[in-house]
């Protein structure tokens, strides 16, 4: 998922793609969540910061 803002603002997101989005659509964690950053912190708003969040994922058995 690609989020829009400041990178301490990451941490609520991530727990709702946890906790709703994977129970919600039979999937469970299978590894550490990666971030890719689109943005250069040190020349861009906080407000407009671009990364993305990916989770790797597997089908509930």
């Amino acid at each position: 998922m690609l989020h829009i803002g400041a990178f301490d603002d990451e941490g609520p997101i991530l727990a709702r793609l946890h906790n709703q989005y994977l129970s919600g659509n039979n999937l469970r964690l299978s590894g550490r969540h990666h971030e890719i950053y689109l943005s250069d912190r040190r020349r861009t708003d906080p407000a407009k910061l671009r990364t993305i969040l990916r989770q790797p994922v597997q089908p509930v058995k």
